[in-house]
């Protein structure tokens, strides 16, 4: 199939453009950076130069792919989260809403028949004792920075499903790990993690859903070829507390085993966001994914899946 990919030179749309290539798609990546088009041509795929947010070029762009299925893979996020910031996802609020309604009028207009968007898999509402599913609800009212996101989020998850004549897939993934995340070798995560900034806050009983970059391209290519509209989980097998995980990545990445602090310090020096993602999140099921996608994550567990992503990085 023709397939259009924008976000192609971030840290999913790397990997997984050779991996479309490799599953026997004609592949377009779009990019705004000229000195990345030249890595998009490496990886197989024809570049495109173009901003999101020029909707007559990016038209264009999507009229000469002439694509049969659209990936959305932008987000514009810093190079360090930091929730104290009211403005740290403004950017890729704007990308979620105003780029998507661009990306999907484009599609439409150069007969794409699907849409395959990221989205992340821990903005569901944080109460209950069990893995989350496609049908719970998200946060609604959200405080802070992290708020503003998951607005923003429920704003591109709607444009996306609710397109006419458009099949739309959202994939909420889990939290990225490997080359080119925040828990990759150069990761601004991985580096508090090294410098004993992150640590486990109270109990540590907030439960993280990870995915392997490589992982997160794999599915992304399944979604590409099969499964209903619709949204989907995109996580490994082992859903963990954060008293679990943290440790273990911290080995990994030749760290001190990280201090334990208590809920209001971290609510105090870094906000209610960080404090709440350490004791109340909740991790997801990716039951569905696996039985109507066909895909199966080759690192199914963080537990061995950090060591080798930070080889890989």
């Amino acid at each position: 199939m023709r397939v259009f990919v924008a976000g192609a030179s971030g840290a999913i749309g790397r990997p997984l453009l050779p991996k479309l290539v490799a599953a026997g798609h004609e592949v377009t990546g779009m990019t705004r950076s000229g000195a990345r088009a030249d890595e998009v041509r490496a990886a197989g795929a024809r570049a495109a130069v173009v901003d999101v947010f020029d909707p007559e070029a990016l038209g264009a762009a999507m009229r000469e792919a002439s694509p049969e299925v659209v990936i959305h893979e932008l987000t514009a996020l810093p190079d360090r989260i930091d929730f104290r910031k009211e403005d740290t996802y403004a950017a890729t609020n704007r990308v979620r809403t105003e780029g998507t309604r661009n990306l999907i009028d484009a599609a439409r207009g150069a007969g794409a028949r699907r849409f395959v968007c990221q989205s992340i898999a821990f903005a569901y509402r944080m109460d209950g004792t069990g893995l989350k599913t496609e049908g719970d609800p998200l946060l609604t009212e959200a405080p802070g920075a992290f708020g503003s996101g998951v607005s923003a989020l429920r704003e591109m998850e709607a444009m996306v499903l609710g397109s006419d004549g458009i099949d739309g897939l959202v994939l909420r993934y889990g939290f990225f790990y490997g080359p080119g995340t925040y828990y990759g070798a150069d990761g601004t995560s991985t580096e508090n993690v090294r410098r004993r900034r992150m640590p486990i806050v109270g109990r540590g009983s907030g439960v993280f859903s990870f995915i392997h970059v490589d992982d997160a391209a794999d599915a992304t290519v399944a979604a590409v070829e099969r499964g209903a509209p619709g949204v989907y989980n995109i996580a490994d097998d082992e859903p963990a507390a954060m008293s679990e995980w943290l440790p273990v990545f911290a080995e990994a990445a030749g760290a001190k085993p990280p201090r334990r602090v208590p809920v209001w310090l971290v609510r105090f020096v870094a906000g209610k966001d960080a404090s709440g993602f350490a004791v109340t999140l909740r991790g997801v099921s990716n039951e569905k994914a696996k039985r109507e996608l066909g895909w199966r994550p080759a690192h199914p567990s963080w537990r061995t899946g950090f060591a080798e992503g930070l080889r890989g990085s």
